[in-house]
Order: C-alpha cells, then structure tokens, then sequence
C-alpha cells in the first residue's frame, strides 16, 4: 500500500501564510527599532555630566550596544526563518515535520510559524 504523504490544504496554507507575512512584518519593524537604537546609543545626552557617571554611561553604553547586536542578530535569523516558511508555504511543504514526516500541529504552528519540527521530533532531541 503506498501512503499518501500528508499536506496541508491550500485553505490552511493561506491561514499560515497570512500569520506568516505578519509575523515578518512585525519583526523587520523590530528589527529597524533595535538598528536605530544601536545607531542613537552614540550619545545618550552626558557630554555634560560628571567624569565618573560618564565612565558608567560608556560601560553601560558597550553592554548596551553588544545586547543590542545580539538582539539584531536574533532578529535577523527569525525573519530568515521566516521567509524559509513563506518559501515551504509556496512549495506546499509547509507544516511537515523534518524528522518524522508527519504534519506539525496547527496549534504549534500558530505560535511558532517558522516551526520544522513536531514536538515530537522536537523531544527526541534531547
């Protein structure tokens, strides 16, 4: 007997594609609000203040700056991971889990869009 592999429908795939593109969206926004802050964290307004808060305002300034770096790193690789979903909604792969075959549930799959494992295959991991 030979198994029909399993999909999701091209009604689900427009539900997913659309939770998708606004995840995408909200996330470049983020993305651009972190970049400016990086951008902005130059000077915080203490050309005038005492010499040893500006020592802590610079401490605080590379923390800062390195927190926001990884958090545009982050950024970044969610959106890419996102886009690879939009690519799998297109291919009509979506939703399909890498490890087992079977469809990842449509709960898991509207709180982590981008997911390419089941919980399943997600547990065997450990």
């Amino acid at each position: 007997m030979v198994e029909e592999k399993m999909r999701y429908s091209d009604a689900d795939l427009v539900e997913f594609k659309e939770i998708i593109v606004n995840k995408m969206e909200k996330a470049k926004a983020d993305l651009e609000l972190i970049k400016s802050a990086y951008m902005n964290d130059s000077n915080n307004g203490t050309d005038d203040t005492s010499p040893t808060f500006k020592a802590f305002e610079e401490g605080s300034e590379t923390m800062s700056k390195e927190a926001n770096s990884q958090l545009a790193i982050r950024q970044e690789k969610f959106i890419r991971d996102l886009k690879n979903a939009l690519f799998r909604v297109e291919n009509k792969t979506y939703g399909v889990c890498k490890v087992t075959g079977k469809l990842i549930s449509k709960e898991r799959l509207r709180v982590v869009p981008h997911a390419t494992m089941s919980i399943e295959a997600k547990n065997m991991q450990r």
